[in-house]
C-alpha cells in the first residue's frame, strides 16, 4: 500500500477531481462509444481496445456493432466468421473470450448483461479494468479504472516512484485510483483521467506548462515528469522462425486450422516444416521462396518464410495422403482472404505480390 507521504489527503483529492472534470469539459475527445449506456456496446469497445490503440480499434468496433448489434447475434456467430472480422487486430484470445462470454450471457442470463461489478468481472476475458469501465460507464457504479494512462497520471501527480510494471504495483495504484475517483460522477471521472493521460499527460512531451493539475503535481515540482512512471526493463523477446509450405495445385492451396492452445488457436495457416526447404518436400513441382515476413508479439519476435511449391496438374491423388497435408482443407487461392482468418504474419504475405490472388 502507498505510504503516508504519497497517499492523497482530502484537499488534494478534491483539487484533483475538480480540475480534472473541468479540464474534460473544456477538452472533449469524441469517440463513438462515449456516452454509450448500453453495457453490451461498452463491453465490445473495452475488449477491442485492450492492448490496442484507439485509432486501430475504432474501425473494428464499428464493424462489430454493425454486424452484431446485440449480444445474441454475437453468441450465434460462427467462430470462423467472428475470427475473420477480428483479423489483423491481434491478441486473438480476446475474440475467443468475447465469443464465450456472449454465449454465456445469451444462454445462461437470457441475453441480459450482468449489472454488478462482481458479475461483470466473472465474464470470460474481463479483468479488473474492463469490469470497472463497464460498471461505471454502463451502470454509474463507483469503480475506478486503471490502465496505462491512469498509472502515468497518478504516478506523476502523486510523485510515486514504484515500478508500475510489476505485480505489486497494481494493488497500490488500484487503491489510489479508487481514492481519487469521484463517486458522484464515476463515469465522467474515469473517462476524464484516461483522456487526460492520452492527450495531455502523455509519455513524451506532456503539456505541463498549461496543465490544470500543475500546481499540485509532485513530479512537476520535483522535476521528475520525464522519469515517471518508473518501469523495469523490458523482457527480451524470444525469436522464432516458421517455414510455411504453400502447395499450389490447379488454382488451389492447402490450409489448416490451428488447434493448439496458443495465441493463434482458431486461425488458419499453411502446412509447416522444420528447417530450411531446399527442394519440394514431395519431390514434385517447382519451388520458390519468399522474402522474410515479420510479426512482433508480446513475448516473441516471429519471422516467417513461405515456400511456394507449384505441383503439376496430373499429380497422383495418393500424394495428398502425405502427412504434410494432415488436417488440411483445399481452397481456391482467390477465396483465401474472403472467409478465413490468418495470423498477421501470414496475412502480410498474402497481401504481398508473392502470392497473387487474382
Amino acid at each position: 500500500m502507498p505510504n503516508a507521504t504519497v497517499f492523497p489527503d482530502k484537499r488534494l483529492i478534491a483539487f484533483f477531481r475538480k480540475n480534472l472534470l473541468e479540464w474534460s469539459a473544456q477538452n472533449p475527445r469524441p469517440m463513438p462509444w462515449k456516452g454509450e449506456r448500453d453495457p453490451y456496446k461498452i463491453w465490445l469497445s473495452e475488449i477491442i481496445l485492450q492492448q490496442t490503440r484507439v485509432e486501430q480499434g475504432l474501425p473494428y468496433y464499428q464493424k462489430f456493432v454493425a454486424k452484431y448489434p446485440e449480444v445474441g447475434l454475437l453468441a450465434d456467430a460462427p467462430e470462423d466468421e467472428l475470427m475473420k472480422l477480428w483479423e489483423g487486430l491481434g491478441y486473438y484470445s480476446r475474440a475467443r473470450n468475447l465469443h464465450a462470454a456472449a454465449k454465456y450471457i445469451s444462454d445462461e442470463l437470457g441475453g441480459t448483461f450482468p449489472n454488478t461489478y462482481t458479475d461483470i468481472r466473472s465474464l470470460k476475458g474481463v479483468g479488473n479494468y474492463t469490469a470497472a469501465a463497464i460498471a461505471s460507464f454502463g451502470f454509474g457504479l463507483p469503480y475506478a479504472v486503471l490502465d496505462g494512462n491512469v498509472y502515468r497520471v497518478l504516478a506523476r501527480f502523486l510523485g510515486i516512484e514504484t515500478l508500475t510494471n510489476i505485480p505489486a504495483a497494481q494493488k497500490q495504484f488500484a487503491a489510489l485510483a479508487q481514492a481519487m475517483l469521484d463517486p458522484v460522477k464515476p463515469a465522467a471521472h474515469n473517462q476524464a483521467i484516461m483522456d487526460f493521460g492520452a492527450i495531455w499527460c502523455m509519455p513524451q512531451q506532456p503539456r505541463c506548462t498549461e496543465c490544470p493539475l500543475r500546481a499540485e503535481c509532485r513530479a512537476f515540482m520535483m522535476d521528475k515528469v520525464a522519469e515517471l512512471p518508473l518501469r523495469s526493463k523490458a523482457l527480451v523477446k524470444k525469436k522464432r522462425l516458421f517455414h510455411y509450405l504453400v502447395f499450389n495445385h490447379q488454382g488451389h492451396v492447402f490450409v489448416r486450422k490451428r488447434t493448439k492452445k496458443d495465441i493463434w488457436r482458431g486461425l488458419w495457416e499453411f502446412p509447416q516444416t522444420d528447417g530450411p526447404v531446399l527442394a519440394s518436400p514431395l519431390g514434385l513441382g517447382e519451388l520458390s521462396v519468399s522474402k522474410p515476413f515479420h510479426q512482433l508479439l508480446t513475448h516473441q519476435a516471429v519471422t516467417a518464410l513461405f515456400f511456394e511449391i507449384y505441383l503439376p496438374d496430373n499429380i497422383p491423388v495418393e500424394i495428398f495422403k502425405n502427412p504434410l497435408f494432415e488436417g488440411c482443407m483445399r481452397i481456391a487461392r482467390k477465396e483465401l482472404k474472403k472467409n478465413i482468418a490468418f495470423p498477421k504474419v501470414i496475412d502480410c504475405y498474402l497481401q504481398n505480390i508473392v502470392l497473387t490472388l487474382d
